[in-house]
């Protein structure tokens, strides 16, 4: 239930206000489900693989994996 305190609002005006707030009280709360993560947006991906010392370890450096 809601009274208008200001204004004379159209029957159309009032009705659309109804729709409305009936629309946020019967929604679910939820937050919808997320999708699959995309690799290009992950920010694990603009960490740095850690160097593993052993033969040929410098010579890996270079080399992005």
């Amino acid at each position: 239930m809601f009274r208008v305190i200001r204004g004379e609002p159209t029957d159309a005006e009032v009705a659309a206000l109804t729709v409305v707030l009936a629309a946020v009280a019967a929604g679910s709360g939820e937050a919808p489900a997320a999708g699959p993560r995309s690799a290009w947006n992950d920010p694990v991906a603009r960490l740095r693989v850690p160097l593993h010392p052993g033969p040929g370890a410098w010579a890996m450096s270079a080399w992005r994996r």
